[in-house]
């Protein structure tokens, strides 16, 4: 199974949700907190081509997107096969 990077922010209820999706599913989790830390966020913003809401996630070296987008991504049955591939 792939290591997923997620870039958050304290208090984040995305971050948290996405998280949450991810460890129900047994997922290597590397939580990166880019909100405060300027080269984080740069990387981040570098990473997700200038996306600047959190969560930012990524499968390997796929991005993925928000929390949005990895709910709808599991939903359609293919966050499984992303993160096995």
């Amino acid at each position: 199974m792939k290591t997923v990077t997620i870039y958050t922010k304290p208090l984040c209820p995305y971050c948290v949700r996405a998280m949450s999706l991810l460890r129900d599913k047994g997922v290597e989790i590397e939580e990166v907190s880019a909100a405060f830390d300027r080269q984080r966020r740069e990387e981040m913003l570098a990473r997700s081509n200038g996306k600047r809401t959190y969560p930012q996630i990524f499968v390997g070296d796929v991005h993925v997107g928000g929390c949005d987008d990895l709910i709808a991504l599991d939903r359609a049955g293919n966050l499984d096969r992303l993160l096995q591939a």
